[in-house]
C-alpha cells in the first residue's frame, strides 16, 4: 500500500480513537485496532496502535503522576510482564486471519463487559490477574485497557486517581511492548508511516472530542462508540470466514 495512504489511514483512525478517548474515556486501542485491521496488515495494526498509545498516554501520565496509586499500579504492571510473552507468541505465530479472529472475538467480549459495566471484587489477587490478562492482550492484540479498567473500577478510586493510575500502567506496558516488538522485528516502514499519520490525528481527535462533549451526552457518544465497535468487530469476523 502507498505510504501516503497509510499515513492518511493512521491520521483518520487515530483521530477517531482520540476523540472517543477524550469524550468517554474508552480505550483508544479498543477503537483503533479493529478499524486499523480492516485497512492494513493485522500485525501492523497491533504494533502501530501500541506505539501510538505510548505517545498518547506518556504526557497525560506525567502530568497526573502525583495522583498515581503506586501499590496498585505496581502490582498490575509487574503482573502484566508475566502475560506479555504469551501475547508475543500469539502475535508471532498466528497469521493475519487467525489474529483478526482473535481481535474480533476479543472486541465483542470486551464490548459486552463495558456495556454491562461488569464489576470485579477488590483485592491484590484480582489486580494481579487483571495485569496478566492485560499483558497478554496488549502484545497479542494491542487492547490492554479493559481488564485494568475493570480492576481499578472495583477499587472505587476518585476520577483523578483512577485516570492517573491507569495512565501510569499503560505508559509502562506500552514502553515494554514497543521494545519487545522492536527486538522481534515488528517495527518497520509501514508501522512508522501509520504512527506518523496517527501523531497528526491525535490533536485533531482531542479537539473534536472536546467539542462533542459539549454537544452530546457521554451516554449518547458511548452508545455510538459501542455500535461502531460491534460493527467493526462483525466486519472483521466476516472477513475471516469469507
Amino acid at each position: 500500500m502507498d505510504l501516503v495512504i497509510l499515513a492518511l489511514i493512521g491520521l483518520v483512525v487515530f483521530a477517531f480513537a482520540s476523540a472517543a478517548q477524550a469524550t468517554t474515556g474508552f480505550g483508544y486501542a479498543l477503537v483503533a485496532v479493529p478499524i486499523f485491521a480492516l485497512a492494513v496488515d493485522t500485525h501492523t495494526a497491533v504494533v502501530a496502535t501500541t506505539a501510538l498509545g505510548f505517545v498518547l498516554t506518556a504526557s497525560t501520565g506525567y502530568r497526573e503522576r502525583a495522583h498515581v496509586q503506586l501499590p496498585t499500579a505496581r502490582r498490575i504492571f509487574v503482573a502484566s510482564l508475566l502475560g506479555m510473552p504469551l501475547g508475543l507468541v500469539l502475535l508471532s505465530r498466528l497469521d493475519g486471519r487467525w489474529l483478526s479472529l482473535v481481535i474480533g472475538v476479543t472486541v465483542l467480549v470486551l464490548v459486552v463487559l463495558l456495556w454491562r459495566r461488569v464489576g470485579l471484587p477488590t483485592g491484590a489477587g484480582v489486580e494481579r490477574s487483571a495485569g496478566v490478562v492485560s499483558g497478554v492482550l496488549l502484545t497479542a492484540t494491542g487492547m490492554n485497557g479493559p481488564p485494568v479498567a475493570l480492576a481499578l473500577q472495583a477499587s472505587n478510586y476518585p476520577a483523578r486517581e483512577f485516570r492517573a493510575t491507569i495512565q501510569a500502567i499503560f505508559v509502562g506496558q506500552d514502553l515494554i511492548a514497543v521494545i519487545a516488538f522492536g527486538a522481534l522485528g515488528f517495527l518497520n516502514v509501514e508501522v512508522a508511516t501509520v504512527v506518523f499519520g496517527g501523531l497528526a490525528g491525535i490533536p485533531i481527535g482531542w479537539l473534536v472530542g472536546d467539542r462533542l462533549v459539549r454537544r452530546m451526552s457521554e451516554q449518547q457518544f458511548r452508545a455510538g462508540v459501542l455500535l461502531v465497535l460491534v460493527a467493526t468487530a462483525g466486519v472483521t469476523l466476516i472477513s475471516v470466514v469469507t
